[in-house]
């Protein structure tokens, strides 16, 4: 009798503590915000989701020209119970605020210097030019007219941009010069600048950098 009263027992003691699949109510604060589970698409805005018992879902909130945001949630013994309700406020993406999407990134321009201009100004005045935005020049080259910028490193809270500038010659009649505004990203803050393979082309280029190609193209270009 006293066995069968304690099995009983026992069933009431471990049963509340059962693990079974739980559901959360996933929210953005944008309305169009992408809810994606595992790499699937379940939503915008809004959206549940179920974590099967003794597992863990992966979920990804996105939205063009926001940061984006991750969580996993496990369901398993051991672990914190998922919460029913999340609520994901979306922030801003700094990166993208303080530049411009542009067809002038990383592609070379062809400047044809006005002929009026004597060649030693002209280069002059390049250099002129690159130092109003760049602090810093790795390689000036007068002889074969070749101009290259140290990298500008700017980190931003899920992203790191760096950016330099290139200068070559062209062709020598008429005079024109290449210009070539490199801009990459890594996707992730504190990138160091030397850590090449994590860079890529980025169409966008920071807003200090945009008038870079016109200012060449008005101070020496053959208008």
């Amino acid at each position: 009798m006293k066995l069968k009263s304690l099995l009983i027992a026992s069933v009431f003691l471990v049963a509340p503590f059962a693990i079974k699949a739980q559901t959360i109510q996933i929210s953005a604060s944008e309305a169009d915000a992408k809810i994606i589970v595992d790499g699937q698409i379940l939503g915008t805005g809004n959206a549940k989701i179920k974590v099967p018992k003794n597992s863990c879902v992966n979920v990804k909130v996105q939205k063009a020209g926001f940061l984006k945001y991750e969580q996993t949630f496990c369901n398993k013994k051991g672990m914190a119970e998922p919460p029913k309700k999340q609520f994901f406020d979306l922030k801003k993406d700094d990166a993208e605020e303080a530049s411009i999407k542009t067809d002038q990134a990383n592609i070379d321009f062809s400047i044809e210097i006005n002929k009026k201009q004597d060649v030693a100004e002209v280069w002059k005045r390049a250099n002129q030019i690159v130092t109003d935005y760049f602090d810093a020049i790795e390689v000036a080259d007068k002889e074969t007219s070749y101009l290259r910028t140290s990298w500008s490193i700017q980190s931003f809270q899920q992203n790191t941009i760096r950016t330099r500038l290139i200068i070559k010659l062209s062709k020598s009649e008429p005079l024109t010069y290449k210009v070539k505004l490199v801009s990459e990203f890594s996707g992730a803050p504190l990138t160091s600048v030397k850590a090449d393979e994590q860079f890529h082309d980025w169409d966008r280029v920071l807003r200090k950098y945009q008038n870079v190609i016109s200012d060449f193209t008005t101070r020496l270009g053959n208008q």
